[in-house]
Formats: structure tokens, C-alpha cells, sequence
């Protein structure tokens, strides 16, 4: 008996992600050839790679900004919040949050945390 998993006369066919021809064979197959299979997943990690890229320069300025305000022998510092958004410090930008067991939220570039403690402050500390 033969599988009907591998008969190429399927009532209805898929089609290939790239080239929108039919695909015969497995029933989990996407692709329908290693041609478009290469160039589906060449073209997923150039378009990762750029947002990573893009993503990692703006962590590495926001922590330059840290820096350059904290200094280089400071532990922690408050200043305006102004003179962060001044620097175009990206607030949304961060590579992970802690909050303590009062509540506050600790935002985290690398080893720098800030904390807002109004609208108008934030404590910028040098993770130890």
C-alpha cells in the first residue's frame, strides 16, 4: 500500500513560502526546494541581524550616556530627567528590569540601573 503522504497526485497541493509552486512530499514540508529554503532563511537572519544591530547600538549609546553623567568613580547619582532626554537617552530601551520588594522598578542597560523616582528625577546607579 502506498503512503499518501508521498503521492504527488494530492487533492490539494501546498505551495512553496518563496516561489508559490506546488510541493509534493512530506505533509510538514514549507519549502520546495533546498533553493528556497536557503534563500527563505538567508534573508531571516539578514533581517535579524540588522534589527540586532540596530537594537545594539542604541543600548551601548543609552550606556555611554550613563557613564559619561555617573562617572567613572561614582556608584549612583540623581539628576533631571530632562538631562537624560536632553542626551536622547532611549527610555524604552533596556536590557532587563528588577523590581525590589518596596516596588521600585530598577531599569538596566548592562551593568548601569536607573530608577525614576518622579517625573522629574532619576537615580543612576552602577550595578556592583
Amino acid at each position: 500500500m502506498q503512503d499518501t503522504n508521498f503521492d504527488k497526485t494530492q487533492k490539494n497541493p501546498r505551495t512553496c513560502k518563496i516561489c508559490s509552486s506546488k510541493i509534493y512530499g512530506r505533509k510538514d514540508k514549507i519549502f520546495c526546494s533546498v533553493r528556497c529554503k536557503n534563500y527563505y532563511h538567508v534573508n531571516l537572519r539578514r533581517v535579524t541581524r540588522i534589527s540586532a544591530v540596530q537594537i545594539d547600538r542604541i543600548l551601548h549609546r543609552n550606556r555611554s550616556i550613563l557613564l559619561e553623567l555617573l562617572g567613572k568613580n561614582r556608584i549612583q547619582k540623581k539628576i533631571p530627567r530632562l538631562i537624560l532626554a536632553n542626551k536622547n537617552f532611549k527610555f524604552n530601551y533596556l536590557t532587563h528590569f528588577h523590581v525590589n520588594s518596596k516596588g521600585k522598578m530598577y531599569h538596566y542597560i548592562y551593568d548601569f540601573a536607573w530608577v525614576s523616582f518622579s517625573d522629574d528625577e532619576v537615580l543612576i546607579l552602577r550595578k556592583r
